[in-house]
């Protein structure tokens, strides 16, 4: 949904919109130009400029909670691999195969989440060119499968390895269910319908401004300041409801010093 392109075709439908109503402007008859019209208009537009702020303030908040809950499942989710390969250090040396596939697991979501950031070195990972920043990956999920089905077929030697074994699954368990909630969480909830009514709304209510003045440079300057104003806003919900790319995404750090605390 996230696009520049978007935002500068908002600001443009806004100024389009106000440059109709100064059009409008002068060519309507005297009558409606009273101060009863006017005083109605005016109260119109107070009634639509506060329903506008209180959309556009729920829109924000809904938004910055959904970012939040990404921002959180993913340093949730690197802490569970980090504690996942520790779990199979302390095992022992016979974990090693499964903790490299663990490593080479990491790498690749680096790899694949943030394309435009330097690829983690010194381990190897499958080629990420081909795959989506967000949601499931069947080569990813077929190498976490992997590690869970190897973890599982260890054989435990002692009482020691054994709870250590029943240690690692259970943390299996948790770094799953992780991953899952990093790949529901990534979704947004602005549709393209809402997004567009959203648009056709605020144009609307641009168009009314400039019904009531004269288009005088003080005028002109403002409604254009309130519309790069409102195209900012709209900026920013769309950018955070899409937590990963854009100005404000979920950063790669978590998942980076997962990454450096398996390989030591």
């Amino acid at each position: 949904m996230q696009n520049p392109v978007n935002s500068v075709l908002l600001f443009a439908i806004l100024c389009a919109s106000s440059v109709l109503g100064f059009f409008v402007h002068p060519r309507l008859p005297e009558r409606h130009r009273s101060a009863q019209s006017i005083a109605l208009v005016q109260l119109a537009i107070s009634l639509l400029v506060t329903f506008t702020a209180i959309v556009l303030g729920l829109l924000t908040t809904s938004v910055k909670e959904g970012f939040d809950v990404a921002y959180n499942a993913r340093g949730e989710y690197a802490a569970e691999l980090a504690q996942m390969d520790r779990c199979l250090s302390d095992y022992g040396p016979e974990t090693a195969p499964i903790r490299a596939q663990l490593r080479s697991y990491a790498a690749a979501v680096i790899a694949s989440t943030w394309p435009d950031e330097p690829p983690p070195v010194g381990v190897t990972y499958p080629n990420t060119s081909n795959m989506p920043l967000t949601g499931e990956v069947p080569v990813l999920g077929d190498i976490m499968n992997d590690v869970g089905l190897e973890t599982r077929s260890l054989q435990p030697k002692d009482n020691l390895h054994q709870t250590l074994i029943a240690a690692c699954i259970l943390q299996y368990h948790d770094l799953i269910q992780a991953r899952w909630k990093v790949i529901e969480g990534v979704h947004g909830s602005i549709s393209a319908p809402f997004y567009w009514v959203l648009v056709f709304w605020l144009a609307l209510l641009f168009g009314t401004f400039c019904l009531t003045a004269p288009p005088n440079p003080m005028v002109v300057t403002v409604i254009a300041l309130c519309a790069l104003s409102i195209t900012v806003v709209v900026f920013v919900i769309l950018d955070l409801d899409e937590p990963y790319g854009g100005l404000f995404g979920v950063p790669s750090t978590s998942m980076r010093n997962a990454l450096a605390d398996m390989m030591r």
